[in-house]
């Protein structure tokens, strides 16, 4: 009576058509570049956030910035031409040294944006997904802001990844 079944060698056929597929749709898909754009996601909704806290204190504040940006960030002089940008921490003092290298240069300036949190625009200051640099070490958030000549508020993220680079302006 002959018996049913695979034999060895069918078997070893079909798990390697298997692994070839699983390989193929593995480097289709890509993880390496879908872990980075979602990185890259993550930076434009915390800018977008911060940005928008940044707009509600001012309005709620008769037009005028916060402390954080009115202090830190619009103190230092700086040509229309060419604004700083300024390291956004979170820290109960300034670190002394905020020069970090972002997609837009920093100057060796903080602006301490803590109030956003304290005052409930934010339920915390979001720090960025680390992708080469680490930023939570230092209370820094590895975004920037900046105040432009016409008084508009860029908000950045220090690094992108698969972005050239990730700023909102308003």
């Amino acid at each position: 009576m002959p018996r049913k079944g695979f034999t060895l060698i069918e078997l070893l056929i079909v798990i390697a058509i298997v692994a070839i597929l699983a390989g193929v749709v593995f480097v289709a898909l890509d993880p390496l570049t879908r872990f980075r754009d979602a990185r890259d996601a993550a930076r434009w909704t915390d800018i977008t956030a911060i940005l928008s806290a940044i707009r509600v204190d001012q309005v709620d504040h008769g037009g005028r910035y916060g402390y954080g940006i009115r202090h830190d960030a619009a103190a230092a002089t700086s040509t229309p031409s060419s604004p700083f940008a300024f390291m956004i921490v979170n820290a109960t003092t300034t670190p002394a040294n905020c020069s970090v290298t972002c997609d837009s240069a920093t100057t060796n300036r903080c602006a301490n944006l803590s109030q956003l949190v304290e005052r409930g625009y934010l339920g915390q200051l979001p720090v960025s997904p680390n992708g080469a640099g680490s930023w939570s070490l230092t209370g820094n958030t590895g975004f920037y802001v900046q105040i432009n000549a016409n008084n508009s508020v860029t908000a950045g993220a220090c690094e992108s990844e698969n972005a050239s680079s990730i700023s909102v302006t308003r």
